[in-house]
């Protein structure tokens, strides 16, 4: 009864500690690459104007864009830790050329807002890397921003 209970305990912490590590990697794929510097709107409120590039730091911001401009979105991620492609849910957004995407696990996509109307882009990633020899998590980190597409 002993010998379960401490096995038991041993496995709890291992876990504790594994999961505890999963999301707190720092380094090169931690997405902060061509961020977006929001400045108030003040015909939406909570929302700032979009110029340049949405990244990961952008995760759960709203920016306004008139007809006509342009939202780009660059994450960038790892082969074992890749950012699925970007989704989008709503109207206003039309999907644009965004270039090559060259590294692996990057996720990069342009919109050009056509309509008035509000989009919700998406992605997600995995928290821990995946390989087949190590102990893996099953979290994902997900990005989501609003986009406000306003009449001029």
């Amino acid at each position: 009864m002993r010998r379960t209970t401490h096995i038991r305990t041993i496995a709890l912490a291992a876990l504790t500690l594994l999961l505890a590590g999963c999301g707190t990697q720092s380094g090169g794929d931690a997405g902060t690459g061509g961020t977006v510097s929001p400045s108030p709107s003040p015909s939406h409120p909570g929302c700032a104007t979009a110029k340049g590039e949405l990244g990961a730091a952008d995760t759960g911001h709203t920016y306004c864009v008139a007809p006509g401009g342009t939202i780009r979105v660059s994450l960038d991620g790892t082969s074992i830790r890749p950012w699925k492609p970007v989704k989008t849910e709503g109207s206003g957004l039309e999907a644009t050329n965004s270039g090559i995407v060259l590294q692996p696990g990057d996720a990069s996509a342009a919109y050009r807002a056509v309509s008035a109307g509000t989009v919700r882009l998406t992605s997600s990633r995995p928290l821990c890397p995946s390989d087949p020899a190590r102990v893996s998590c099953k979290g994902l980190q997900a990005w989501t921003v609003t986009v406000v597409v306003q009449k001029e």
